[in-house]
């Protein structure tokens, strides 16, 4: 009977039961440190029942793109939900065209977003954006991709396509751009050698951006921090962060992103000093090798994660095909569950931050 216990548990662990509790967070939110080794052992996890989360008590609803029938056309559309799930809102409702990559704008106001639109070799991705019920919506850019917004609300940047033939490679961009919203005119980058980024993200100062870039700038694979108005770069590789799809927490004294296609990663990251600094890297998400983890985004209180999870199958880039794929809320303390099960392709959740009132 003993012998028997030992291989329950034994296989249990492989599959990262084990190492959650039942009763709490304490086994997996143990305080690591900063030495990264100590969280990459940790064993595989998967989604624990939704019960694990008080999702109820989040008061922020979620955005995400998501392949599924309009209108008798299966199409790709941008969806707002509560944090657990409930009261799914179809933003978009065009089975013509497909809108994709929604980012929240910080006053949650509105949200800017890719569409693609035409077929064949005159299909061409967009850049939008509209309020945050789906109304009113304007053209920012032609073959334009991966938006994101200033600190203010007021600007959006987005990265210029480094072909005029449609492509879904994430990594194929030659520019990045600003859009000021309010009297509708684009200035390029002062650093005309940013080449082959994506994922990229403002920093709440306005100062420093994040991206992942592949293949270009003499990267092969890095995350980088480059000034927003100035030409300096840096490799974070320098502090130890490596991976893709970098994002800054809404106070940005944080930052999240994706180590490998099986784990997902939290730091601290300091923006004050003559160049920014990383230290207390630690993870926070890890699933078996038959799937994947990816877009993640911390809420704007800073106390939850939203990320994409599904077959190691699925497309993660922008456009790419993930079926399987839903939506997942986690905490801190490494504990993630399912808030969509529909498997109908649910990727780039993002987190909307409750509007000031008064405004």
């Amino acid at each position: 009977m003993k012998h028997t216990r030992l291989a329950v548990t034994a296989l249990l662990a492989l599959v990262g039961l084990a190492a959650v509790p039942a009763a709490g967070p304490a086994a997996f939110g143990a305080d690591t440190g900063s030495d990264p080794r100590s969280v990459r052992m940790r064993p595989k996890q998967i989604p624990l029942p939704r019960e694990a989360l008080d999702l109820e008590k989040i008061p922020f609803k979620i955005v995400h793109e998501t392949y599924r029938e309009t209108e008798g056309k299966r199409n790709w559309e941008l969806f707002m939900m509560d944090a657990d799930g409930s009261n799914p809102v179809n933003l978009t409702n065009t089975p013509d065209v497909d809108e994709m990559y929604p980012h929240v704008s910080p006053d949650g106001t509105k949200i800017c977003f890719v569409v693609d639109e035409g077929t064949g070799r005159s299909r061409t991705r967009h850049v939008y954006y509209m309020n945050i019920d789906g109304t009113n919506r304007v053209h920012v850019a032609r073959n334009a991709r991966e938006p994101c917004w200033s600190f203010d609300s007021k600007s959006i940047a987005y990265l210029t396509g480094e072909y005029e033939r449609f492509t879904t490679r994430e990594y194929a961009t030659d520019g990045l751009v600003f859009y000021y919203l309010e009297n509708q005119w684009h200035r390029p980058h002062v650093n005309t050698d940013l080449h082959h980024l994506y994922a990229i993200s403002w920093s709440p100062d306005g100062k420093w951006f994040l991206a992942a870039v592949h293949g270009g700038m003499g990267y092969s694979d890095a995350i980088i921090a480059f000034e927003a108005f100035g030409t300096r770069v840096f490799d974070l590789a320098a502090w130890g962060v490596k991976g893709c799809r970098p994002e800054f927490s809404l106070d940005g004294t944080r930052m999240v992103w994706g180590e490998t296609d099986w784990n997902l990663q939290i730091a601290d990251i300091d923006l004050n000093g003559p160049e920014p600094r990383v230290t207390n890297i630690r993870e926070i998400v890890r699933c078996s090798r038959n799937s994947k983890v990816y877009h993640v985004d911390l809420s704007p209180d800073g106390k939850y994660i939203t990320f994409s999870y599904g077959p190691s199958r699925g497309g993660q880039q922008v456009g790419g095909m993930a079926e399987g794929w839903n939506i997942c809320v986690g905490d801190q303390t490494g504990r993630w569950v399912q808030i969509t099960n529909d498997g109908l392709h649910n990727k780039e959740p993002d987190w909307v931050p409750i509007p000031a009132t008064g405004r």
